[in-house]
């Protein structure tokens, strides 16, 4: 049988593995009486863990959130992946760079050496470049992701490309990263349909509003909807290329939202849009390898403009 400090640590292991556990059930996780387990549910209460209790003849306990963070037990792979993804907002555009910074050292003073090297390991063979997009304030991406998770109606003012803000009224649905960008996909209660908004052009407010059911996409995966809807409503300008190279090799190389579709192993369509056909020019271009313009009149006018640019600058010679 295990001691009583190890047991507690057991127990917290747990209570952290899923949300919903009987007291049966943990005491014979746990090799000992339902008695002992509320004995112990009680010694955690008293160390800070918010542990919430069910009633009922089974009974059950589940660890809530509390009013202060109390600590977390990680086992050597969630250590590792914690301090690796640490490092990698340290260098981000999510606005936690410090935060970031102050936590990986915290981690990595209580962590064996034999973890310290794993993540040497990591940070050494690997390189994240910070994404060219616009910083993001990390209090509105979890305001949202919360509202998300809670259900909760979403007021906000979004800012239109021009400057000009309107407000929003939603129920969140499905919060979605592409390219350096962050989409939310919601319900707009005013227009009575499915919309999607740039996250880094949104003004939350708060308190969020009242719950609600959340609805289904007719005929349509999340992610799929809003890589549809931002290619075809959200750009002034949009086109599509037929790229000579295999669909994986050309997704390497763009780091910009596309949409990508297979024509067989040697070749792919490309569907792309910006605000701004040199954008576009620039994107495929940097490619790096022989493309045809399937359908965008800016694009090409992009190109012609880009082409004349460049036979300037060499001619000269």
């Amino acid at each position: 049988m295990l001691g009583t400090s190890a047991r507690l640590l057991e127990l917290l292991v747990l209570l952290q593995q899923r949300r919903d556990w009987t007291s049966s059930a943990l005491a014979e996780r746990l090799g000992v009486s339902t008695r002992t387990v509320r004995a112990d549910i009680g010694k955690l209460r008293s160390l800070g863990y918010p542990v919430d209790a069910r009633p009922g003849v089974a009974g059950g306990y589940r660890l809530s959130a509390g009013a202060t963070m109390p600590p977390l037990l990680l086992n050597d792979d969630e250590a590792v992946a914690v301090a690796v993804g640490l490092s990698a907002a340290a260098g981000g555009r999510l606005g936690v760079e410090e935060t970031s910074i102050a936590v990986l050292a915290k981690l990595e003073e209580v962590m064996p050496s034999r973890l310290r090297h794993r993540v040497e390991a990591v940070r050494r063979a690997a390189a994240v470049v910070p994404g060219a997009g616009p910083a993001l304030d990390l209090a509105v991406v979890s305001g949202v992701a919360a509202a998300i998770h809670g259900h909760e109606r979403l007021r906000f003012g979004y800012v239109k490309p021009k400057g000009a803000e309107e407000s929003r009224h939603v129920e969140p649905q499905r919060l979605v990263g592409w390219g350096s960008l962050w989409y939310l996909l919601a319900w707009d209660l005013d227009r009575d349909d499915w919309r999607v908004f740039r996250v880094d052009r949104m003004r939350p407010r708060t308190p969020t509003g009242k719950r609600f059911r959340p609805r289904a996409i007719p005929e349509r995966d999340e992610v799929d909807f809003v890589v549809d809807r931002v290619l075809h409503t959200g750009w002034a300008h949009r086109a599509r290329i037929l790229v000579h190279a295999p669909a994986d090799v050309v997704a390497s190389k763009i780091v910009v939202p596309v949409r990508i579709e297979a024509v067989d192993t040697a070749s792919c369509r490309v569907e792309l849009g910006s605000g701004d056909p040199d954008h576009l020019a620039l994107w495929v271009t940097q490619i790096g390898v022989d493309f045809e313009v399937i359908e965008g009149d800016g694009l090409i006018a992009a190109l012609d403009r880009l082409g004349a640019r460049v036979q300037r600058a060499v001619g000269s010679r």
